[in-house]
């Protein structure tokens, strides 16, 4: 049986964080019901890149949840949420701190006629404090949490970061750890809570390593300058000569000493606490010298934590992720396409067989 079978959630959010949070309850098996604006759903629908007349990026977070199209300011619509309020488990919602409370639909409102329910609210900045009420996005939470001043690039070409760090480890996947903690906390005691999700409270233990720096010596490590943002040779991204990228990280000493002798450091620069910048320039040189390809071949011998940078496209061919399973779940999008599920940290005994090709959900619609 899967875990989170006959779980009902009720996911007032849009988007990413709450929707990839309620995907992976989805996943374990719980009924997700997708709570949208009639008319419009979530912004999430009309995002391209469009496959027939639906967004692959809505449907690879909705995958096999369930939609219903309400009007919150209604009345009329809020009495037609009652009895999926009556079987809810666990509610979701990503709305500015307060926006619940004007209609009801607040924790403490709630609570009293469900005093089981567990209710998740993510916001950038959580639900209390001065901040708590101003908008944001993923580049302002890692920016204003000091994650983003470690590593992003030359003023001259400041880097965007490629994932969205603060909305999935900040947002997501805290939101279902604690909701299967309150679960857990429910089953003992008879009563539900209330989760205070800050994406920006959750950055910080992104950063253990400067955090520790600061404590320790009172300093904050500058952009790109500590061995985690490639301030040092030995955990770097390296050009080679023909435009691919060497990412090079052989931190500990037995990874480092394989590595010098792959690419035959010269014996005076191997001590890369001695002279940093002489070391650093001679492997930038030695790694430019040669093809990517060469490189591989190198390393792949010497098996000292060193790779090249692959594209997307090649991850996806990869033999080892496609060993691995990855492409195997399937959402249909038109009826006679399918296209793959997001790859979601769910084990597999917990998920539904891979044969299972499921939906997202049309507005105010079922899953197929």
């Amino acid at each position: 049986m899967r875990p989170l079978k006959g779980v009902v959630v009720l996911d007032f959010s849009t988007l990413l964080p709450g929707p990839l949070a309620s995907l992976l309850l989805a996943e374990a098996g719980a009924e997700v019901i997708k709570v949208e604006r009639p008319g419009i759903g979530d912004e999430m629908r009309h995002y391209p890149p469009q496959i027939g007349n639906q967004s692959a990026l809505f449907a690879m977070l909705n995958r096999g949840k369930r939609s219903l199209a309400l009007d919150l300011k209604s009345p009329d619509d809020l009495a037609r949420l009652d009895p999926y309020l009556a079987r809810a488990d666990i509610v979701i919602e990503q709305f500015r701190p307060g926006v619940m409370a004007r209609i009801g639909l607040d924790y403490d409102a709630l609570s009293k006629r469900y005093p089981k329910l567990i209710y998740c609210s993510i916001t950038g900045f959580g639900q209390t404090g001065p901040k708590a009420q101003v908008a944001g996005h993923d580049l302002n939470y890692i920016a204003e949490t000091g994650l983003l001043a470690l590593s992003m690039g030359q003023a001259t070409h400041p880097v965007v970061p490629p994932a969205l760090i603060a909305d999935i480890a900040g947002g997501a996947y805290p939101a279902m750890m604690n909701i299967l903690l309150a679960m857990e906390q429910r089953r003992r005691t008879g009563h539900g809570t209330h989760l205070d999700i800050s994406m920006t409270d959750n950055m910080f233990p992104l950063a253990w390593w400067a955090l520790g720096q600061h404590a320790a010596t009172g300093e904050t490590p500058a952009n790109g300058t500590d061995l985690l943002v490639g301030g040092t040779a030995r955990y770097r991204l390296y050009p080679t000569c023909d435009g691919k990228f060497l990412a090079a990280a052989p931190i500990e000493q037995r990874f480092w000493d394989k590595f010098c002798d792959t690419i035959n450091l010269p014996d005076a620069l191997r001590d890369d606490q001695a002279n940093p910048s002489e070391t650093l320039a001679a492997v930038t040189q030695i790694i430019a010298s040669q093809t990517a390809l060469h490189w591989r071949e190198a390393f792949g011998q010497a098996d000292c934590c060193c790779t090249l940078v692959a594209t997307l496209d090649q991850a996806l061919r990869d033999p080892h992720f496609q060993a691995r399973g990855l492409g195997q779940y399937q959402i249909d999008i038109t009826g006679s396409q399918a296209i793959p599920a997001l790859p979601v940290p769910i084990a597999a005994q917990f998920r539904d067989d891979p044969s299972t090709v499921l939906t997202a959900p049309d507005l105010d619609g079922e899953r197929k």
